[in-house]
Protein backbone atom coordinates (compact mmCIF):
# COMPACT_ATOMS: atom_id res chain seq x y z
CA UNK A 1 0.00 0.00 0.00
CA UNK A 2 2.66 2.62 0.76
CA UNK A 3 3.67 2.13 -3.04
CA UNK A 4 0.57 3.20 -4.16
CA UNK A 5 0.59 6.62 -2.46
CA UNK A 6 4.33 6.90 -3.22
CA UNK A 7 2.92 6.57 -7.04
CA UNK A 8 0.22 8.89 -6.73
CA UNK A 9 2.62 11.53 -5.27
CA UNK A 10 5.00 10.97 -8.15
CA UNK A 11 1.62 11.63 -10.84
CA UNK A 12 0.57 14.84 -9.22
CA UNK A 13 3.90 16.57 -9.25
CA UNK A 14 4.47 15.39 -11.95
CA UNK A 15 0.79 16.13 -13.04
CA UNK A 16 1.11 13.73 -16.21
CA UNK A 17 -1.72 11.17 -17.18
CA UNK A 18 1.02 9.09 -19.29
CA UNK A 19 1.54 6.65 -16.51
CA UNK A 20 -2.18 6.31 -15.57
CA UNK A 21 -2.36 2.70 -16.81
CA UNK A 22 0.90 1.60 -15.04
CA UNK A 23 -1.02 2.61 -11.98
CA UNK A 24 -3.61 0.86 -12.23
CA UNK A 25 -1.71 -2.42 -12.99
CA UNK A 26 0.23 -1.53 -9.76
CA UNK A 27 -2.52 -1.55 -8.07
CA UNK A 28 -4.13 -4.54 -8.81
CA UNK A 29 -0.71 -6.34 -8.56
CA UNK A 30 -0.56 -4.78 -4.98
CA UNK A 31 -4.18 -6.26 -3.66
CA UNK A 32 -3.50 -9.85 -5.16
CA UNK A 33 -0.34 -9.39 -2.81
CA UNK A 34 -2.21 -8.70 -0.17
CA UNK A 35 -4.64 -11.12 -0.51
CA UNK A 36 -1.60 -13.84 -0.62
CA UNK A 37 -0.38 -12.49 2.63
CA UNK A 38 -3.22 -12.65 4.39
CA UNK A 39 -3.85 -16.40 2.90
CA UNK A 40 -0.42 -17.43 3.96
CA UNK A 41 -1.12 -15.61 7.53
CA UNK A 42 -4.24 -17.63 8.18
CA UNK A 43 -2.83 -21.14 7.56
CA UNK A 44 -0.75 -21.55 10.60
CA UNK A 45 -3.76 -20.07 12.96
CA UNK A 46 -6.05 -23.19 11.06
CA UNK A 47 -2.83 -25.62 11.58
CA UNK A 48 -2.62 -24.73 14.78
CA UNK A 49 -6.43 -25.16 16.11
CA UNK A 50 -5.85 -28.40 14.42
CA UNK A 51 -3.11 -29.40 16.58
CA UNK A 52 -4.99 -28.07 19.50
CA UNK A 53 -8.00 -30.14 18.72
CA UNK A 54 -5.94 -33.56 18.51
CA UNK A 55 -3.60 -33.09 21.61
CA UNK A 56 -7.26 -32.44 23.92
CA UNK A 57 -8.26 -35.67 21.90
CA UNK A 58 -5.36 -37.48 22.90
CA UNK A 59 -5.31 -36.42 26.83
CA UNK A 60 -9.14 -37.55 26.62
CA UNK A 61 -8.43 -41.03 24.83
CA UNK A 62 -5.43 -41.42 27.93
CA UNK A 63 -7.57 -40.39 30.81
CA UNK A 64 -9.90 -42.73 28.94
CA UNK A 65 -7.47 -45.82 28.97
CA UNK A 66 -6.45 -44.31 32.53
CA UNK A 67 -9.61 -44.43 34.50
CA UNK A 68 -10.01 -48.46 33.62
CA UNK A 69 -5.79 -49.34 34.24
CA UNK A 70 -5.41 -52.28 36.14
CA UNK A 71 -1.88 -53.82 37.79
CA UNK A 72 -1.29 -57.50 37.75
CA UNK A 73 -3.81 -58.32 41.04
CA UNK A 74 -6.94 -56.88 39.03
CA UNK A 75 -6.80 -53.93 41.71
CA UNK A 76 -7.62 -50.47 39.82
CA UNK A 77 -4.51 -47.89 40.06
CA UNK A 78 -6.19 -44.15 40.66
CA UNK A 79 -4.22 -41.82 38.36
CA UNK A 80 -3.93 -37.63 39.57
CA UNK A 81 -6.48 -35.50 37.37
CA UNK A 82 -8.82 -38.06 37.10
CA UNK A 83 -12.28 -38.61 39.11
CA UNK A 84 -14.16 -42.18 39.85
CA UNK A 85 -17.54 -41.63 39.97
CA UNK A 86 -18.95 -45.14 40.40
CA UNK A 87 -18.55 -47.10 43.83
CA UNK A 88 -18.12 -50.48 41.68
CA UNK A 89 -14.47 -49.54 40.61
CA UNK A 90 -13.45 -49.79 44.43
CA UNK A 91 -15.36 -52.71 44.57
CA UNK A 92 -12.96 -56.35 43.80
CA UNK A 93 -14.17 -58.56 42.16
CA UNK A 94 -15.51 -61.38 44.33
CA UNK A 95 -14.68 -65.50 43.18
CA UNK A 96 -16.73 -68.09 43.91
CA UNK A 97 -16.02 -69.95 46.47
CA UNK A 98 -16.18 -73.73 46.96
CA UNK A 99 -18.94 -75.39 49.24
CA UNK A 100 -17.68 -78.23 50.85
CA UNK A 101 -21.28 -80.36 51.49
CA UNK A 102 -21.07 -82.26 55.33
CA UNK A 103 -20.63 -85.77 54.98
CA UNK A 104 -23.79 -87.63 55.96
CA UNK A 105 -23.76 -90.55 57.99
CA UNK A 106 -26.21 -93.15 58.58
CA UNK A 107 -27.91 -92.58 61.74
CA UNK A 108 -30.23 -95.21 63.71
CA UNK A 109 -32.61 -93.99 66.43
CA UNK A 110 -31.89 -95.69 69.46
CA UNK A 111 -35.32 -96.04 71.98
CA UNK A 112 -35.92 -98.59 74.15
CA UNK A 113 -39.24 -100.35 73.75
CA UNK A 114 -40.12 -98.28 70.26
CA UNK A 115 -41.73 -100.58 68.04
CA UNK A 116 -39.76 -102.35 65.07
CA UNK A 117 -40.83 -103.71 62.20
CA UNK A 118 -41.40 -106.93 63.54
CA UNK A 119 -43.84 -105.78 65.88
CA UNK A 120 -44.09 -103.73 69.23
CA UNK A 121 -42.44 -104.55 72.54
CA UNK A 122 -44.13 -106.22 74.67
CA UNK A 123 -43.77 -108.79 78.32
CA UNK A 124 -45.28 -112.07 78.91
CA UNK A 125 -45.38 -115.76 80.57
CA UNK A 126 -44.43 -118.52 78.76
CA UNK A 127 -43.81 -122.51 79.13
CA UNK A 128 -40.84 -123.63 78.32
CA UNK A 129 -40.93 -127.51 76.81
CA UNK A 130 -37.38 -129.02 76.89
CA UNK A 131 -35.69 -130.52 73.88
CA UNK A 132 -32.11 -131.87 74.98
CA UNK A 133 -29.67 -131.81 77.27
CA UNK A 134 -30.30 -131.09 80.94
CA UNK A 135 -27.24 -129.46 82.55
CA UNK A 136 -29.92 -126.38 83.03
CA UNK A 137 -33.56 -125.35 83.33
CA UNK A 138 -33.58 -124.75 79.35
CA UNK A 139 -33.39 -128.57 79.05
CA UNK A 140 -36.14 -129.28 81.05
CA UNK A 141 -39.99 -128.75 80.98
CA UNK A 142 -40.33 -125.27 83.46
CA UNK A 143 -42.47 -122.11 83.45
CA UNK A 144 -40.74 -119.04 82.22
CA UNK A 145 -41.52 -115.33 81.94
CA UNK A 146 -39.97 -113.48 79.10
CA UNK A 147 -40.54 -110.17 76.74
CA UNK A 148 -39.29 -108.00 73.99
CA UNK A 149 -38.08 -104.44 74.34
CA UNK A 150 -37.06 -102.90 70.65
CA UNK A 151 -33.47 -100.96 70.81
CA UNK A 152 -34.05 -100.20 66.77
CA UNK A 153 -36.15 -100.21 64.02
CA UNK A 154 -34.49 -103.88 63.28
CA UNK A 155 -32.67 -104.75 66.48
CA UNK A 156 -34.40 -106.15 69.69
CA UNK A 157 -33.11 -107.28 73.09
CA UNK A 158 -35.37 -110.30 74.00
CA UNK A 159 -34.74 -111.75 78.02
CA UNK A 160 -36.39 -114.68 79.12
CA UNK A 161 -35.97 -116.23 82.55
CA UNK A 162 -36.69 -120.50 83.02
CA UNK A 163 -37.19 -121.67 86.01
CA UNK A 164 -36.35 -124.77 87.93
CA UNK A 165 -33.75 -126.65 89.62
CA UNK A 166 -30.87 -124.76 88.08
CA UNK A 167 -32.81 -121.25 87.21
CA UNK A 168 -31.82 -120.15 83.72
CA UNK A 169 -31.46 -116.55 82.52
CA UNK A 170 -31.20 -115.77 78.41
CA UNK A 171 -30.24 -112.41 77.09
CA UNK A 172 -30.30 -112.53 73.22
CA UNK A 173 -30.16 -109.64 70.90
CA UNK A 174 -32.24 -110.09 67.83
CA UNK A 175 -32.50 -108.94 64.08
CA UNK A 176 -36.35 -108.84 63.75
CA UNK A 177 -37.59 -109.09 59.87
CA UNK A 178 -40.36 -108.45 58.48
CA UNK A 179 -42.22 -110.83 55.80
CA UNK A 180 -43.65 -109.03 52.68
CA UNK A 181 -46.13 -109.83 50.36
CA UNK A 182 -45.72 -111.09 46.38
CA UNK A 183 -47.93 -107.78 45.27
CA UNK A 184 -46.07 -104.48 46.81
CA UNK A 185 -50.13 -103.40 47.45
CA UNK A 186 -50.95 -105.83 50.01
CA UNK A 187 -50.05 -105.75 53.78
CA UNK A 188 -47.08 -106.97 55.53
CA UNK A 189 -47.92 -110.43 56.59
CA UNK A 190 -48.36 -110.45 60.36
CA UNK A 191 -46.12 -113.26 61.14
CA UNK A 192 -42.21 -111.48 61.83
CA UNK A 193 -39.43 -113.79 62.15
CA UNK A 194 -36.19 -112.77 64.23
CA UNK A 195 -33.05 -114.64 64.67
CA UNK A 196 -30.13 -113.53 67.43
CA UNK A 197 -27.39 -114.24 70.16
CA UNK A 198 -26.81 -113.31 73.35
CA UNK A 199 -25.49 -114.57 76.69
CA UNK A 200 -27.40 -117.89 79.13
CA UNK A 201 -26.40 -117.59 82.27
CA UNK A 202 -26.83 -120.86 84.17
CA UNK A 203 -27.33 -120.03 88.31
CA UNK A 204 -27.08 -122.57 91.46
CA UNK A 205 -23.96 -124.43 92.82
CA UNK A 206 -22.64 -124.69 89.70
CA UNK A 207 -23.43 -121.32 87.60
CA UNK A 208 -22.11 -120.67 84.67
CA UNK A 209 -22.69 -118.61 81.25
CA UNK A 210 -22.29 -119.76 77.80
CA UNK A 211 -23.05 -118.75 74.25
CA UNK A 212 -26.92 -118.56 73.21
CA UNK A 213 -28.37 -118.60 70.18
CA UNK A 214 -32.11 -117.89 69.94
CA UNK A 215 -34.68 -117.97 66.80
CA UNK A 216 -38.32 -117.52 66.73
CA UNK A 217 -41.49 -115.80 65.48
CA UNK A 218 -43.85 -113.05 66.79
CA UNK A 219 -47.49 -112.75 65.77
CA UNK A 220 -50.07 -110.23 66.98
CA UNK A 221 -53.14 -111.31 68.07
CA UNK A 222 -54.44 -107.86 69.12
CA UNK A 223 -53.10 -104.49 69.29
CA UNK A 224 -52.60 -105.61 72.93
CA UNK A 225 -51.29 -108.94 72.50
CA UNK A 226 -48.69 -110.77 71.25
CA UNK A 227 -48.19 -114.71 70.86
CA UNK A 228 -44.68 -116.01 70.43
CA UNK A 229 -42.22 -119.07 69.91
CA UNK A 230 -39.57 -119.86 70.13
CA UNK A 231 -36.53 -121.86 70.04
CA UNK A 232 -32.99 -120.84 72.21
CA UNK A 233 -29.61 -123.24 72.56
CA UNK A 234 -27.95 -122.87 75.66
CA UNK A 235 -24.27 -123.91 75.14
CA UNK A 236 -23.01 -125.14 78.21
CA UNK A 237 -21.25 -128.56 79.36
CA UNK A 238 -24.26 -129.80 77.46
CA UNK A 239 -26.19 -128.24 74.79
CA UNK A 240 -29.41 -127.21 76.44
CA UNK A 241 -32.20 -126.82 73.58
CA UNK A 242 -36.03 -125.69 74.81
CA UNK A 243 -38.53 -124.16 73.00
CA UNK A 244 -40.49 -121.34 74.64
CA UNK A 245 -44.32 -120.71 73.87
CA UNK A 246 -45.74 -117.40 75.16
CA UNK A 247 -48.16 -114.60 75.58
CA UNK A 248 -47.18 -111.07 75.31
CA UNK A 249 -48.69 -108.06 77.06
CA UNK A 250 -47.99 -104.82 74.46
CA UNK A 251 -46.23 -101.44 75.45
CA UNK A 252 -44.85 -98.36 74.11
CA UNK A 253 -41.31 -97.04 75.29
CA UNK A 254 -40.32 -96.78 79.16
Amino acid sequence: MNTIFIVFDALRESKSLFYLPGVVALTVLSNGLSAVAETVDIQPLTKSCVNTTSIDDTKLHQFAYANTQKVADGTLTPVPGTAITSSAALISESKPTAQFSPTQVAQADISLGQPTRGGRSYIGVAGNIGLGGGDSSLGDGNFAVMGKVGVTNTLSIRPAAVFGNNTTIMVPITYDFSLQQADPFDEPLAIAPYVGAGAAIRTGNDSKTALLVSGGIDFPLTPRFTATAAVNAGFFDETDVGLLLGVGYNFSGF
